[in-house]
């Protein structure tokens, strides 16, 4: 089947996303728009704007895409039967780490300098609170289980979050100096077991029970 006749059955909006993203892994996000987009995939400098009405709208849906993925990744990383809710927690942050290093142009949108003008589109915002709530989700079922400590659950996903997207931009940075023997994927285990420990309920020194 022809790129036109594809279009014809509705696909170009996805065609223009996987392009954009193509085009911001091998050039950035400044230069993007959607007559270049227009120009790339083959069709008039209108049609874009059929489905985007301005490069913000395009890098909001592109950013809206991540966030659903990275739902997906996250919510997959979780032992559903478990009952280690700090295993499942640093199962989520290595599966954060690993989907923000492996999609990195996707990433650079999600939580680029554009996403300021384009986070208040209610998809985006919907979607990116979904993956957030993934985190929350576990910090509250590990405070139900007594091994958290008794705090705001989105305070907590807060550091939890700024972790491991610290290391996915040292990352994707060529930042993130490892030393021999170490990998990406060891050092988000040992970050997320830092955490975890410093989030275990304080304890009394006289007579070491839980202060939550």
């Amino acid at each position: 089947m022809s790129q036109k006749e594809t279009y014809h059955h509705g696909d170009l909006r996805q065609t223009l996303l996987n392009e954009a993203l193509a085009w911001i892994a091998q050039e950035g996000i400044s230069n993007i728009s959607l007559r270049g987009l227009a120009r790339r995939v083959g069709v008039s400098h209108n049609a874009p704007y059929r489905h985007f009405e301005d490069k913000t709208a395009l890098l909001a849906a592109v950013a809206a895409e991540g966030f659903q993925s990275l739902t997906a990744a996250l919510s997959g990383a979780i032992s559903q039967d478990s009952t280690d809710y700090l295993g499942n927690l640093e199962a989520i942050g290595v599966a954060y780490v690993g989907y923000g290093v492996q999609n990195f142009a996707r990433y650079r949108v999600m939580f680029g300098p554009a996403l300021s003008e384009c986070h208040q589109r209610s998809p985006l915002a919907a979607a990116a609170g979904d993956a957030f709530n993934v985190l929350v989700e576990a910090i509250v079922q590990g405070q139900a289980a007594g091994v958290i400590r008794r705090d705001n659950p989105e305070k907590i996903a807060r550091i939890a979050w700024a972790l491991v997207h610290g290391l996915v931009m040292l990352a994707i940075d060529g930042q993130l100096s490892l030393t021999p023997g170490d990998s990406l994927e060891e050092i988000a285990h040992y970050a997320t077991r830092l955490l975890s420990a410093g989030l275990a309920p304080w304890r009394s020194p006289a007579d070491g029970q839980p202060l939550q």
